[in-house]
């Protein structure tokens, strides 16, 4: 019977910062998982070798649900977002293997397609709006059927969403930058900027945005009913989600959709968002939420209560994350969309991947397993940089989230 023979984690900064696991068997076969948490991902690496690595040694690939389960109860001090990354990423190298070991792809051992492709949306942004409308007509050029937009708001020089180059990178390398935020300056100026995309581009692709956890829930209320008009097919985490009673208050005040969810990491953490419908999209992601197997666990609960799937996936997640939920999108019955920024060149200097982006939807390689690829090698070239994210201040000085 074929073991796990051998554990490696590897941590490199290939235009973002990755940590990821290979599993080794001792057939041969190999599996890869993806660990990154960005800003913390030393402490992922660490969890991962010093107390999961020696638990995996010796023990039946094939049991993957067991596995499972017994890294997530056999740790007394469970969930968060540490313990969850790291058990994803075993979880994730193990689908893996499953799929090698049976000579198929991993959306196939999911059940198989549920549609031809999985539709993405990309992040169009800009210094102001004339900026932003030119860069949603570049992605509207490229095929994108779904766009995310983002303007900075002027005056506020901490906007979320807005690149400063070629690629949106929200960590530096230095200390976490303090940035300056005005909650009535964005309430101000948003709605005008969603308005004058719709104004300009009409109705025939999916406009979103996101909030990023910057309102009040009576703000994001007021938010919500005022881009009514604009039809978004979500605005994202308009509150933070500790309080998920929140979420009722947002729900009687207007009709558009909500999406919550890219940094809870478990079952419990969106149960009563989901079966209380307060929203409608969960943004739960594989690599921050267990792993294949709780991911599809969150879906399958969501698919009960006419919920939707919607998982983060910028850049700060591996070309591993972004193939794993492409395997699970093609999969669930109840996919709504999935967030896409492709990786730069470096990254992909580290990785092989064989998605593809064709019209607007995302199509996984038909490679056994999840069709993804590590070189060690051209990791070395990339030592680690720690990074960190912005912190946001109101500009009376208090600390709010970033």
């Amino acid at each position: 019977m074929s073991k796990i023979e051998r554990a490696e984690v590897f941590v490199a900064s290939p235009g973002r910062s990755f940590v990821t696991l290979r599993l080794t068997t001792s057939d041969g076969v190999t599996g890869l998982g993806d660990a990154t948490l960005n800003g913390r991902e030393l402490a992922v690496a660490s969890y991962l070798r010093e107390h999961v690595v020696p638990l995996l040694i010796g023990r039946d690939p094939a049991r993957i649900e067991d596995i499972w389960q017994y890294l997530y109860r056999g740790a007394y001090w469970r969930r968060g977002p540490v313990t969850m990354t790291a058990i994803a990423a075993v979880d994730t190298a193990l689908w893996d293997i499953k799929g090698k070991v049976a000579g198929l792809p991993v959306y196939q051992l999911l059940g198989g397609r549920s549609r031809d492709g999985v539709l993405v949306y990309s992040h169009a942004s800009g210094a102001d709006v004339p900026e932003l409308l030119d860069d949603v007509a570049r992605f509207r050029e490229l095929g994108y059927q779904a766009i995310r937009a983002q303007a900075a708001v002027p005056g506020v020089g901490g906007t979320y969403g807005v690149r400063k180059g070629v690629v949106y990178e929200p960590a530096a390398t230095a200390l976490p930058e303090e940035q300056p935020w005005s909650t009535e300056s964005y309430l101000d100026f948003a709605p005008a900027y969603l308005e004058a995309v719709r104004e300009r581009f009409g109705f025939d692709f999916h406009l979103l945005h996101d909030v990023h956890h910057r309102l009040t829930p009576i703000e994001a209320a007021r938010f919500g009913k005022r881009v009514e008009d604009c039809r978004l097919f979500w605005m994202e985490d308009p509150t933070p989600a500790e309080n998920q009673e929140a979420f009722r208050l947002i729900r009687q005040h207007t009709t558009t959709p909500v999406a919550v969810g890219e940094n809870l990491s478990s079952i419990w953490d969106v149960q009563q968002l989901i079966t209380e419908q307060l929203i409608d999209y969960v943004r739960t992601t594989v690599v921050h939420a267990g792993g294949i197997t709780h991911l599809r666990r969150i879906f399958d609960l969501a698919a009960l209560y006419q919920v939707r799937t919607g998982s983060h996936g910028a850049t700060d997640l591996s070309p591993v994350t972004m193939a794993a939920a492409v395997h699970v999108d093609l999969a669930v019955p109840n996919f709504g969309i999935q967030e896409y920024m492709p990786h730069v060149a470096e990254t992909m200097e580290v990785f092989s991947s064989g998605v593809r982006f064709e019209n607007g939807m995302l199509h996984p390689s038909e490679e056994p397993g999840l069709g993804v690829g590590y070189d060690e090698k051209a990791a070395q070239r990339f030592p680690y940089e720690p990074r960190y994210l912005p912190v946001a201040r109101r500009l009376d000085g208090s600390v709010h989230d970033w």
